[in-house]
């Protein structure tokens, strides 16, 4: 198995664990991430699924990525785009996975289990697709499009990007649906805890992940 094939499962299973975590924090029901805020409004006014506004939603921050970066690279746009749709069908099946396996999240405590869990799954999903080192999804590559632009670090994009997706997600849900509907105290604390837990994970297993993904053959070709 060769490196780039590596790096490609530890990509594409990432982005399927992240999107685990994201239905998690939707059937938890107290609000979804920010980076999930936007789509999930989508769906919840335009009565699409998650997983086709998640590919709206992205589509609009490719066209921005571009927009503050003044230039647009097509091999990357690509790839990018054919993530991103894989990533809405991965919201789109887990979605439909869960709410056939788990029980109804009417009950509190229940919510705030799988709000928990979410919030891990996420991390863990992340921590996956970053360390694959394939093209950002495009929401991700605007936040490094807007600290280029700016000039500022990428903490401080990642925040004002994040901020912007709220705060328009809440816009969209108070006039279409009179209520906040995507955002919730959940909101508040996966914006809080994801990026911690995440740091966590890195400096515990990104290593040995990377050991994994990039070693090469050269000590089985030797052997041989």
């Amino acid at each position: 198995m060769n490196t780039v094939f590596r790096r490609m499962i530890l990509y594409v299973s990432g982005a399927f664990v992240l999107a685990l975590g994201v239905s998690l924090s939707i059937i938890a029901g107290f609000g979804v991430s920010p980076v999930s805020s936007l789509p999930y409004a989508l769906s919840l006014t335009m009565g699409f699924s998650v997983g086709a506004m998640t590919v709206v939603a992205n589509f609009l921050y490719l066209i921005l990525q571009a927009i503050f970066s003044k230039q647009l690279k097509i091999k990357q746009a690509i790839i990018q785009m054919m993530l991103i749709v894989l990533f809405g069908f991965f919201i789109n099946l887990t979605l439909a996975l869960l709410q056939f396996i788990l029980p109804e999240s009417s009950h509190f405590v229940l919510r705030c289990v799988y709000l928990i869990a979410s919030l891990f799954v996420i991390a863990i999903g992340l921590l996956g697709y970053y360390t694959a080192k394939f093209p950002l999804m495009p929401f991700d590559g605007l936040t490094y499009a807007v600290s280029d632009f700016f000039k500022w670090k990428v903490g401080k994009a990642k925040t004002v990007s994040d901020l912007t997706n709220v705060i328009a997600s809440s816009v969209i849900c108070l006039v279409e649906l009179h209520h906040l509907g995507s955002i919730g105290i959940g909101t508040f604390i996966a914006a809080w805890s994801i990026g911690r837990i995440l740091g966590r994970l890195i400096d515990r297993y990104q290593q040995p992940l990377q050991n994994w993904a990039y070693k090469t053959d050269s000590s089985r070709k030797t052997a041989m």
